[in-house]
């Protein structure tokens, strides 16, 4: 079978179809940008609207849509602003882990948006390469302290609380508990990766090795502070060999750092206040 023919029948797919209306209603909404108002009872199509959604099926499917796929799309943005609103009017968006979750998933989607489609030189990926020789050479092993906390700030009022502490005091008790393991003698890599993520992975990355207590590094249980006792690189293949290693590397760092970037920029505008 050609490649033409299996793209083909990928489209003939229903799920394919039902993730591409999706994706064109998400493109447009947040190509409009505009508050919505649960109390209006006027749903407007304006002709731009109509050329933006026109714009993105063509954009996915390679080919302009047919009238009666364009309609299809408008009576998608139709029913999903429909029932948005009926959900902003009975309240459903207020107190609701899953929709919290997907507002505060759609504010980092938006912090990230420009490093996804940035084109990095190459002289900027060679100095990426040379500055994080351990991220390309599988070899690497690591040995370090790791303690847990579920909340940011408890992390950092932690990690100050370790550093404070007198040799040969127990660390290890300030630490939440999480099944994971608190020290690591000479864990290679790919050990690391599998057991604690690759978000804590590329903070430990960023890492140097002290003797001090550092982060706090985030992971996808939380928040842990790292005392990185030390790094053994292994070797590292030539720069032309892995480029497409970096750069993906490179992204991927490029895109958590103006994430956290733009919550720490946010963040500064609150005051916390936790009850005892």
């Amino acid at each position: 079978m050609s490649v033409s023919d299996k793209v083909r029948d990928w489209l003939k797919e229903p799920l394919v179809h039902f993730l591409i209306g999706g994706l064109l209603i998400y493109a447009l909404f947040a190509w409009r940008g505009e508050p919505v108002d649960p109390a209006s009872r006027t749903i407007e199509i304006s002709r731009s609207d109509r050329a933006q959604l026109s714009l993105g099926f063509e954009r996915m499917m390679g080919r302009s849509p047919t009238d009666a796929e364009l309609d299809n799309q408008v009576q998608r943005f139709v029913r999903e602003e429909v029932l948005y609103r009926e959900a902003l009017r009975l309240g459903l968006d207020g107190n609701d882990g899953v929709v919290r979750r997907r507002l505060s998933q759609k504010m980092d989607l938006l912090a990230a948006a420009q490093a996804e489609t940035a084109q990095p030189t190459d002289e900027t990926l060679q100095e990426w390469y040379e500055a994080h020789p351990e991220r390309f050479a599988d070899t690497s092993r690591y040995t370090l302290d790791q303690t847990f906390q579920s909340d940011l700030d408890e992390a950092k009022a932690q990690i100050a609380a370790l550093n404070a502490m007198a040799a040969g005091d127990d660390w290890n008790t300030l630490s939440e508990p999480i099944s994971l393991p608190a020290s690591l003698s000479q864990m290679p890599r790919k050990e690391v990766l599998d057991r604690f993520g690759e978000q804590f992975l590329a903070g430990i990355d960023a890492l140097k090795p002290r003797e001090l207590w550092q982060g706090p590094v985030r992971s996808g249980f939380g928040f842990h502070g790292v005392r990185l006792r030390a790094v053994e690189v292994g070797e590292v293949p030539p720069f032309e060999e892995v480029r497409s290693k970096v750069e993906n590397d490179w992204r991927t760092a490029t895109i958590a750092e103006r994430k956290e970037r733009g919550y720490a920029i946010l963040r500064e505008a609150y005051t916390v206040e936790i009850a005892e």
